[in-house]
């Protein structure tokens, strides 16, 4: 009896530790078409949390792997990815990359929450490598966007960046950085000088209203930028950009990898000297405000990544931001000075089957200061007054269930919080929005898919929301026909719904009975894919309804009732001496109508021997309707065009690359009441080459030379008119990058 129950102990045993029985895969990754190394490429098993990159001779090796049938993904920088099916242990795989002329399975996330390949997405998504970026030699955010989508465009403004997206403001776009929101604005326009270029591995753009996946402020579209955690057990990078003007941007990153733990370290210093366009003003008077004031800014970010199972994956991270205007004393009382951090903390869990659980929570914090050049009012030389703090705060459980190969579903729970501190607008207050969303994507043939989609929200004082959407894709050989609807809204802002403040004789005026903005996008796509060409239209109108906007009325013409009001609430706030002046109020209210119609093309072609030839164009038919009637909406641009031409040889370890990129665009729209101060319409061409050299086995040297603005463009107008751009004129620069990879 007693060496029966032994001997069912160790069968037992045996069959516990079978089923947890770890082996090992190793192999090489080359390229297919002339069978050298492939260096730098990610190994992944698909469903786990198990990945490495190769190394100089394009080996690998993955530890702990469990027994059974497993999928390795292989992905590599100018190849075609690559999965292959394995099973048990293996010490001499061989895996052949194809070169990518286009890279069509380029893997997006933004247009459906889950991942598809770029020419398989049912929502029609636009991408910008990091490959992309570095050959165009771009350093920022806003001339990523600037020089390489069309459909965006920039106004000047000296106090920030104010974006456009197909003719709607920044206000209509959601920005993120890997699926979270960024927050924190400068006069309303969102600080794009906190996103840290430095480790970025995509840029995904989706047009058009995405309120059902994503909330509020997605009626134009969503930027998401996806940042890299390289697989590499250790990398190590420098990338300076030295140009005239005392413009300069140094990054430095530093990642180690170990497969369960992971760390990942990014610095960004930029700066700049201030410039002048014209010496004198609209009036003919000499002045020294400058269009474009000298700055610094520093961003810092640390992610740590914990892998304590193949199914569970855990992150922690925050970053720092400060930004410094530098304007002449001569011309102002004070600077401008910004400051932000965030923090971060989820977790993913596998459970197989392309299906998972997340939990993301995130708070963000953007603070704006005065800091006196020179003494006014209570304040003295070097003191720092606050004039705004903003903090959000989200908490987003999402859930990814893969029925079958014909349903996968999304479920989700979002809770967000804002809070708004502004002492020159009498407004410390906050509001919360809480939301349940769900989207069903269904195959319903092999070459036909459907996404539907619905967001149910609740907005403290805007109340409740539904907000629907849904798109159909169709596949006949090379060809992929889409159409798309989505509803969109955009809660009020807390300065639209508290601000009340006095300046040069008006009020300004919120309101809390404000209704969310609402849209209505429908868009139709075709798009032809090649390994060698791409082509694609997409066709769209974007509807806006209760837009929110601020009205001037002379109290004066106000009846007597509505008067005594306003009075009597100002001289309680600000004090009757301080309104003595009063003559006008301003009050946020849901008065206008957008709607927009256009278009955007783009089409890459692979030429052969190196050139690669890419192109796009925007039209935007964007009107605006308020009490007087229909007109094109400010800052909008009615047709925008951006070329890239690109030529790569390599001559064994060095390789060139020559880029030139350029952007031309019609009039920018501004009426000033009767008169036409649009923008004029202008053209700007960048030229840049990168030089590598590639013959050690962990160390990368690539130098860089270009020059923006070829033809000299300069728009030399008086100070104080709406600038078509702010470029200084033709500018040289020089850059370099070091790697080190282990």
């Amino acid at each position: 009896m007693r060496k029966k129950c032994l001997l069912a102990i160790l069968v037992e045993g045996c069959i516990v530790m079978n089923s947890f029985a770890q082996v090992t895969l190793s192999g090489k990754v080359i390229d297919a078409e002339n069978g050298l190394p492939v260096r730098g490429a990610n190994i992944r098993l698909e469903q786990t949390t198990i990945g490495c990159a190769t190394n100089a001779k394009g080996e690998f090796t993955l530890s702990n792997v469990k027994e059974g049938e497993q999928v390795l993904r292989v992905s590599c920088l100018n190849y075609a990815p690559l999965s292959r099916k394995i099973s048990g242990s293996n010490s001499n795989l061989v895996l052949k990359l194809k070169n990518a002329y286009i890279n069509l399975d380029q893997v997006v996330v933004t247009g459906t929450g889950t991942h598809h390949k770029l020419k398989d997405t049912p929502v029609p998504i636009e991408v910008m490598s990091a490959a992309d970026i570095k050959k165009a030699g771009i350093t920022d955010f806003q001339t990523a966007m600037t020089m390489l989508q069309p459909s965006l465009s920039f106004s000047t403004n000296a106090m920030g960046s104010y974006l456009m997206m197909n003719g709607l403001s920044n206000k209509y776009v959601l920005i993120l950085v890997n699926g979270k929101k960024l927050t924190g604005d400068t006069s309303n326009n969102i600080d794009l000088s906190q996103i840290n270029m430095n480790n970025v591995k995509r840029i995904e753009v989706l047009k058009g209203a995405a309120s059902a996946l994503y909330g509020s402020d997605a009626i134009a579209g969503v930027i998401n930028i996806i940042t890299d955690n390289p697989k590499n057990l250790i990398t190590v990078t420098s990338n300076t950009k030295i140009e005239e003007r005392g413009q300069f941007t140094q990054g430095v990153n530093v990642d180690v990898n170990t497969g369960k733990f992971g760390s990942f370290t990014s610095y960004t210093r930029q700066q700049s000297d201030s410039w002048k366009l014209n010496s004198y003003d609209e009036d003919g008077n000499l002045t020294d405000k400058l269009p474009v004031n000298a700055f610094y800014s520093d961003v810092i970010n640390q992610k740590f990544t914990y892998s304590p199972t193949a199914a569970l994956s855990m992150y922690a991270e925050g970053g720092y931001y400060d930004r410094m205007m530098k304007r002449p004393v001569s011309a102002y009382t004070y600077n401008m000075k910004y400051d932000a951090y965030n923090l971060g903390a989820g977790a993913k869990y596998l459970l197989g089957n392309s299906s998972y659980l997340s939990l993301d929570l995130t708070k963000n914090n953007y603070v704006s200061y005065y800091k006196y050049l020179k003494e006014s009012g209570n304040f003295k030389e070097g003191d720092e007054s606050m004039t705004k703090k903003q903090n959000y705060y989200n908490a987003n459980l999402k859930g990814v269930f893969k029925h079958s190969d014909a349903f996968k579903s999304i479920v989700g729970l979002e809770y967000v919080t804002d809070e708004l501190k502004r002492p020159d607008a009498s407004v410390d207050e906050s509001v919360y929005t809480a939301a349940a969303f769900w989207q069903e994507e269904i195959n319903i043939l092999k070459n036909l898919q459907a996404i539907v989609g619905l967001r149910y929200s609740h907005h403290e004082t805007a109340g409740n929301g539904f907000t629907p959407k849904a798109s159909l894709m169709y596949s006949l050989g090379d060809f992929n026909f889409r159409a798309s609807y989505a509803a969109g809204f955009r809660a009020p802002g807390l300065d639209e719904l508290y601000y009340y403040t006095f300046k040069t004789k008006t009020i300004t005026a919120g309101s809390a009975e404000l209704k969310p903005e609402k849209s209505h996008y429908g868009s139709l796509n075709v798009e032809y894919v090649h390994n060698r060409f791409t082509a694609s239209v997409n066709a769209y109108v974007n509807s806006i309804e209760d837009m929110i906007s601020s009205k001037t009325t002379a109290l004066s013409s106000m009846p007597a009732d509505q008067q005594a009001a306003i009075l009597e609430k100002a001289t309680a706030v600000f004090g009757a001496t301080e309104i003595k002046n009063l003559k006008n109020y301003k009050e946020y209210k849901n008065f206008d109508k957008a709607l927009v119609k256009g278009f955007d093309a783009n089409l890459n072609a692979a030429l052969g021997y190196g050139f690669m030839l890419g192109g796009g164009y925007s039209f935007a038919y964007a009107r605006g309707k308020d009490e007087s009637g229909w007109a094109n909406i400010e800052r909008s641009i009615r047709h925008t065009g951006s070329v890239t031409a690109n030529w790569a040889h390599s001559w064994k370890a060095y390789q060139l690359n020559v880029n030139l990129n350029g952007r031309v665009q019609s009039k920018r729209f501004h009426q000033s009441g009767d008169l036409d101060e649009s923008a004029p319409g202008f053209g700007l061409w960048n030229l840049n080459t990168r030089h590598t050299f590639d013959k050690w086995d962990h160390f990368i040297l690539e130098p860089g030379l270009g020059v923006n603005n070829i033809f000299n463009y300069r728009d030399d107008r008086p100070y104080g008119v709406n600038y078509a751009s702010l470029t200084p004129g033709r500018t040289v620069y020089v850059s370099l990058l070091l790697k080190f990879k282990k």
